[in-house]
């Protein structure tokens, strides 16, 4: 699908009223004006709001500004919600979707890789907290999930490489066949381009492991939480570096240090270790983390992963294949 029938998309699901696009600084210059005239021409309306790009803007100050903004507008429960942008878009206009006037019709139109693949699929929506990361949200699914693949093709390298750790992190936790092609062949920006049909597969080969195991578990108490491989510490990492370093660089920070973890207590072999770290080498992404076990553990004790006094992290137990361990936060604390 091309981003100029999203009007058509969308007017099957909304047949009146207004659609509010929420888009970033980033984003807004190549994509909003197609996307407003595709939806007018649609028959419906549009209203559209730009944010500063990054994770600062998923803040409790932005969120409350675009509620005033959207009411200001003259917003109905009838009408509808589209984020235009990568996750930190998508996560903040979902949690909007789902409180404003306790939940309107909600719209993806993810435009990264990491997006397309992940943060746009499952309903988890949400902001940051001065604490931590995502620690207010809801669950909330989108109406619509429309994937243009070639709005990939005018994203920097190192953001295309960002949704790359998604989709290792699917290969290592979950498919050891897909970890296998993503090892023999190296799947870059350029591949929009030269072997665009390859990249749409392994996009449609990641969208549905993550869609079978949120079917499993919407609410994230068993299986969905597999899907926080290497997130948990990445979070951490996040934080620390005032968001300066990218998720999709600190997943994969995340991924490298807990199989580290996992190899020393021998929750995996050594040949797992060597493959994990092979891939994420190979994909360009800097293992080295600038922070301590000590400020590393302190995040974590307000990660929403958290139960009481204990708290569940995913290790790998060989390629294709994690598990998780619970654990105390004292035993955690041991580990870092």
């Amino acid at each position: 699908m091309k981003l100029t029938e999203i009007g058509k998309e969308i007017a099957n699901i909304q047949e009146s009223g207004t659609v509010a696009i929420i888009t970033d600084s980033n984003v807004a210059p190549l994509y909003q004006k197609t996307c407003e005239d595709s939806i007018e021409a649609a028959g419906l309306k549009t209203v559209s709001f730009v944010i500063p790009a990054g994770e600062k803007s998923k803040s409790g100050e932005v969120y409350l500004e675009l509620l005033e903004k959207l009411a200001s507008s003259g917003l109905t429960r009838s009408d509808g919600i589209a984020a235009l942008g990568g996750g930190v878009v998508g996560d903040i206009a979902g949690f909007l979707a789902a409180t404003y006037m306790r939940g309107v019709k909600f719209y993806q139109i993810p435009t990264t890789l990491l997006s397309m693949v992940d943060s746009s699929i499952g309903g988890k929506t949400g902001i940051n907290l001065s604490s931590g990361k995502n620690l207010a949200g809801a669950f909330y699914l989108p109406s619509l999930i429309f994937r243009d693949i070639e709005l990939l093709s005018t994203l920097g390298d190192d953001v295309f490489r960002e949704g790359m750790a998604e989709v290792v992190k699917y290969g290592i936790a979950f498919d050891e066949e897909l970890f296998e092609r993503l090892n023999k062949n190296v799947i870059d920006r350029e591949t929009v381009k030269t072997k665009k049909e390859e990249l749409k597969d392994i996009i449609e080969r990641s969208v549905k492991i993550k869609n079978d195991i949120v079917a499993m578990d919407f609410r994230d108490n068993g299986a969905r939480q597999l899907l926080n491989f290497g997130h948990t510490i990445g979070h951490a990492i996040e934080k620390l570096s005032d968001y300066n370093i990218s998720h999709g660089d600190a997943v994969a920070k995340g991924m490298m240090k807990i199989t580290e973890i996992a190899e020393g207590m021998s929750w995996c072999n050594t040949d797992t270790f060597n493959y994990v770290k092979d891939i994420l080498l190979k994909y360009g992404f800097d293992l080295d983390i600038p922070y301590s076990g000590r400020e590393i553990f302190d995040i974590i004790l307000n990660d929403k992963k958290r139960r009481g006094d204990e708290i569940e992290i995913v290790v790998p137990e060989k390629i294709g294949k994690c598990g998780i361990k619970r654990m105390s936060i004292t035993e955690l604390g041991e580990l870092f």
